[in-house]
């Protein structure tokens, strides 16, 4: 492997002279097939020799700890190779990152030591009664468990039992995430989410009754929590916007025309997987996890003929499964954060601030266009994997248009 990456003699001979040689050998091989370009497998050879040279050890397992020290050790070494002090750490970074998938790719990396959080068990035994006892989806399950572990995680450590928890614990939490950008719709989703864990936590007595009536949610105002999104004019110069040949490009069109055209969340979207295109009936299958079902939609053309592109002429060739995979090493399936990040940046590019600039608003802008063409509810709710029809019937509030040929009616002639 060493061979293909460098040319003069007496470097490759240096490299294959250090210590751990048929180690290193396999771990290049295997980053190359993750897609590693030839630049980065040199860097990773360098950060290979380094490591090879130190006094980690050879023969049993290393933590992670181990290797943190190490790093430190040679920060003189990594500041030679560094034009500051800035690109030194970036450097040391990358060498505690490497030894880590190295010697976790050899089976000799020490698993962390556990550290059980606060309260965990609490925490474990809600999440099972939500999943078991309330039926909850995993979507729903994961969100509440996020916002009270990160509740439970900002209370002070003299606070050892949940009986200990004030409602001063609970404002303040509240107030913090307002400071942060949250807003009042989502801190009262918060506050509903933290009322929840405290009823079941009073239910089995770690706790006084009664706590969590105390739990004030924010103010809602009347239709402040109406959708909003684009409109489809902005949508339709956000998919131009990916008319170009690069990669990134043609692999951003398509998932943008699935959360446009379609209304999928991006949860959705980083799901699908290869078997979920049925080429030969031109039909695509959706899990949702909120309803938990699976939802077929007809295969449009535009989107077809653009993801025949991007698996003819991007989509690495790999093991994963998952259609949509990251455009830098290591190859792996984007997640929800990389497709909110491909939506935020094309939209900053475009110039739009005044919506919220997520993969939702694409969503929400898919109702509002399949309203102003004159679809039903139900088929709107159909296409966006809705259960009720309340769900549905809030864009209801947001057809201005049929708003304005009301009010330009002389409404003389009705009475």
């Amino acid at each position: 492997m060493h061979e293909t990456l460098f040319v003069y003699p007496a470097t490759l001979a240096r490299y294959r002279a250090a210590p751990l040689l048929p180690e290193r050998e396999r771990f290049l091989a295997h980053c190359a097939k993750h897609g590693y370009t030839r630049r980065g497998l040199r860097k990773i050879a360098w950060l290979l020799l380094v490591i090879a040279s130190t006094r980690l050890p050879r023969s049993r397992r290393v933590p992670v700890e181990e290797i943190e020290h190490v790093a430190r050790r040679h920060q003189v070494r990594f500041l030679q190779h560094a034009t500051d002090r800035g690109n030194c750490r970036t450097t040391q970074r990358l060498f505690m990152h490497t030894a880590a998938a190295w010697f976790g790719f050899l089976e000799r990396l020490a698993p962390p030591k556990p550290s059980r959080a606060r309260f965990a068990t609490h925490l474990d035994a809600f999440e099972q009664f939500m999943r078991d006892e309330r039926g909850l989806s995993a979507v729903t399950i994961e969100t509440r468990h996020q916002q009270i572990s990160r509740f439970l995680g900002s209370l002070p450590r003299t606070v050892r039992s949940l009986e200990a928890v004030t409602l001063l614990d609970v404002d303040r939490h509240l107030i913090d995430r307002s400071k942060h950008g949250w807003s009042r719709v989502s801190l009262a989703r918060l506050a509903s989410s933290v009322r929840a864990f405290f009823r079941y936590a009073a239910a089995q007595h770690w706790c006084d009754h009664g706590f969590a009536d105390g739990i004030d949610s924010p103010r809602i105002y009347a239709d402040e929590g109406l959708p909003r999104g684009l409109d489809w004019s902005q949508v339709q110069a956000l998919i131009a916007s990916t008319a170009g040949s690069d990669p990134a490009s043609i692999r951003d069109r398509v998932v943008i025309m699935w959360l446009s055209l379609y209304g999928l969340r991006r949860g959705e979207v980083v799901r699908l997987r290869l078997e979920d295109i049925d080429w030969k009936a031109e039909l695509l299958r959706v899990v949702r996890p909120k309803q938990r079902r699976i939802q077929q939609y007809p295969l449009i053309v535009p989107l077809g003929h653009a993801l025949i592109r991007y698996l003819r002429d991007v989509r690495p060739r790999c093991t994963a499964r998952e259609i949509f995979l990251t455009m830098k090493a290591p190859l792996r399936p984007l997640s929800p954060g990389g497709v909110t990040s491909i939506i935020r940046n094309r939209l900053g590019s475009l110039g739009v601030e005044s919506v919220p600039r997520g993969p939702h608003s694409l969503r929400h802008a898919c109702a509002r266009h399949l309203l102003d063409e004159g679809f039903t509810f139900k088929q709107i709710g159909d296409q966006l994997g809705h259960r009720r029809a309340s769900s549905t019937s809030v864009y209801a509030k947001l057809d201005l248009r049929a708003l304005r040929e009301v009010g330009e009616l002389r409404l003389g002639r009705l009475l």
